[in-house]
């Protein structure tokens, strides 16, 4: 399996929203471009997730596929909203002996709501016009919360990725 890379996929919306010799990028660009930025954490989380549970050197197995694949957009959202809150709610609290997973993973946890809400609006608003500052700071909020991911503590990693794949009930 060739995992997407997330560095890619923020070099392509640069490139979407970078202006030419035939002028501004279009709405589809800049639109386009908005959604990769979302697309480039959500696949940057996915890889990380079946790295660690199935390891990076399995990645042309079905079992690496079946995890990377297992990340709900919905649930992402969710456990992103709970995990920057500055008290937990019950049912992650006891999974979480420090009370929290870190400044890191909560800079990226907070990233992620409002890059999915972006990417929702770029892809299925027809009423809303996007600009070319919208997808440039959809870029740079996905590239620092990529960032705050691999600088994050490892156990609080693991733990995000533990809770991401096995939401507790």
């Amino acid at each position: 399996m060739s995992v997407l890379n997330p560095n890619h996929l923020l070099d392509q919306a640069d490139s979407l929203i970078s202006a030419t010799s035939a002028g501004a990028p279009r709405q589809v660009d800049i639109r386009r471009a908005i959604s990769a930025a979302y697309y480039s954490v959500f696949h940057y989380v996915a890889t990380m997730a079946a790295d660690e549970f199935i390891g990076n050197t399995q990645r042309g197995t079905q079992r690496y596929t079946l995890v990377y694949r297992s990340i709900d957009h919905r649930f992402f959202k969710e456990l992103c909203t709970e995990v920057k809150k500055t008290s937990l709610a019950a049912r992650y609290r006891k999974y979480i002996i420090s009370g929290s997973l870190g400044i890191d993973i909560i800079h990226f946890a907070s990233a992620v709501p409002g890059l999915q809400e972006k990417r929702h609006t770029a892809d299925y608003d027809p009423s809303q016009r996007v600009r070319t500052s919208d997808a440039s700071l959809a870029i740079s909020i996905a590239r620092s919360a990529i960032a705050a991911f691999d600088r994050a503590d490892l156990e609080c990693k693991k733990m995000f990725l533990t809770l991401l794949l096995f939401p507790p009930r």
